[in-house]
């Protein structure tokens, strides 16, 4: 199905397992990971150990696929705790894009730092990114230092200045162009962990000729399209009055669509519009802690299941939850849909779904990661799930996973082969040099923005 990374790691034994396979039959099975060449080789009692592997002991342990986050943004890492109890718009204008717009190379690259490390010691390997306006290769050169796989792309906002600040417009021309500069840069680079996505801000913020033309370099590049989307009713609103559409319509005829596109929220959106989206195979991403701590509402997840949806989950940014946390966006995700529609919907495996499979086709990638099959990348994590508080171990797995664990059960993390995290330690960066250099970036990012 995949190709290993050029920088093929020696051989992996994950021995004497629980495996959540996520697999079509959804089947957990006691036995061994076999890793070799970036991939998984064999999963079960009968896994074939090569000769001379590095031997990971699961006994006792849970294997699952790695989790992945289709809505993240690394370069808001630093703002965390700084944009608290307000709706969104003026989280925006008051607090978000005076911060990007003071960022500099150095501060992007040890937000992306920061962000990237939470993430992976918290079990998730895979994440769709959207940076700010200026300074996303220093992303990249994080991403490709610590060993997270990322799809991640430049935000673009070209429109009126009403709904684009003037620190952060740019000219459409100068906008695309350097996308497209990026996307040739990274799109495919570290062996193929790190993919480019064209990530227009949202539709407030963008010309119709900009939105074209990234639909159109997307398609030329084979990259995703990443963007938000019917977040609040104040959004709807504007891109009525603008373009006399329905957002998701609009949204359609400029080519923004279909299994190459990422909507983060969809919180909006009609009865009418989730049927087009799941017409569409347009993928939809969830970000349960984002939309309550914003005010923006709860996006109706267990209809666009029903309706057949592509849905993935994730975090959004630090400062609007403030956590980058894969477990805390399951139990939510599966939580906050019971008062409405009662105890039964969302169930765990679907929660467990969205944070596997659902991002993986986020992502394009599902014939590559998602679940613990041979053939796939062997981006996997193993937990450790002793603790009182997903006791006792006769209850059911998957539930225990979903509504118990926490990133601190994460024991080891493989991508690709490679253990980036080994008995919870960060092994492809030094923590206490990542938390002192972005706590110095975060404090003159917060002088040079004078946020009010």
């Amino acid at each position: 199905m995949s190709s290993p990374s050029p920088r093929t790691p020696k051989p992996l034994l994950l021995r004497g397992a629980r495996i959540v396979t996520m697999d079509a039959q959804r089947r957990i099975l006691e036995g061994d990971v076999l890793v070799q060449g970036g991939l998984i080789q064999a999963v079960g009692p009968s896994a074939r150990r090569p000769v001379g592997p590095s031997v990971l002991d699961c006994r006792g342990l849970v294997v699952l696929p790695g989790l992945i986050q289709a809505h993240i943004h690394l370069c808001q890492t630093l703002f965390r705790g700084l944009a608290d109890d307000l709706p969104l718009e003026a989280w925006l204008e008051r607090r978000i894009w005076p911060l990007e717009a003071a960022h500099t190379p150095e501060s992007v690259y040890w937000s992306a730092m920061l962000g990237a490390a939470e993430l992976l010691l918290g079990g998730t390997t895979a994440i769709l990114d959207m940076e700010t306006v200026r300074h996303t290769a220093s992303a990249f050169e994080a991403l490709e230092e610590i060993g997270l796989r990322a799809t991640a792309g430049k935000c673009l906002m070209d429109a009126a200045p009403a709904v684009s600040p003037a620190a952060l417009r740019e000219p459409t021309d100068r906008a695309l162009q350097e996308s497209a500069d990026l996307c040739e840069r990274w799109h495919g680079a570290a062996g193929g962990r790190l993919r480019y996505c064209f990530a227009p801000r949202f539709a407030p913020s963008c010309s119709g000729p900009l939105l074209r033309a990234v639909s159109d370099l997307a398609e030329r590049a084979g990259a995703v399209v990443h963007t938000h989307a019917a977040e609040t009713p104040l959004e709807l609103e504007m891109v009525k009055r603008a373009t006399g559409h329905d957002e998701i319509a609009y949204l359609d005829s400029v080519g923004i669509a279909g299994p190459r596109a990422a909507l983060a929220h969809c919180v909006w959106v009609s009865p009418e519009g989730v049927q087009r989206l799941a017409q569409q195979a347009t993928n939809i991403v969830h970000c349960p802690s984002s939309n309550l701590k914003l005010g923006s509402g709860i996006a109706p997840v267990p209809e666009m299941l029903a309706a057949g949806c592509r849905v993935a989950i994730g975090a959004d940014g630090a400062p609007c939850n403030n956590r980058l946390d894969a477990f805390a966006e399951m139990r939510l995700a599966a939580l906050i849909q019971k008062p409405r529609l009662g105890p039964d919907a969302l169930p765990a495996i679907e929660a467990l779904e969205l944070a596997t499979l659902g991002g993986a086709r986020a992502l394009g990638l599902e014939r590559e990661i998602g679940s613990i099959e041979v053939g796939k990348l062997a981006d996997v994590i193993v937990l450790d799930l002793d603790g009182p508080h997903a006791q006792p171990a006769e209850a059911d797995l998957v539930s225990r996973i979903v509504y118990s664990a926490q990133p601190a059960d994460v024991r080891h993390v493989i991508v690709e082969g490679r253990v980036v995290v080994r008995d919870g330690v960060l092994r492809t960066a030094q923590l206490e040099e990542i938390r002192r250099a972005a706590n110095a970036q975060a404090r003159a990012l917060i002088a040079s923005a004078r946020l009010r």
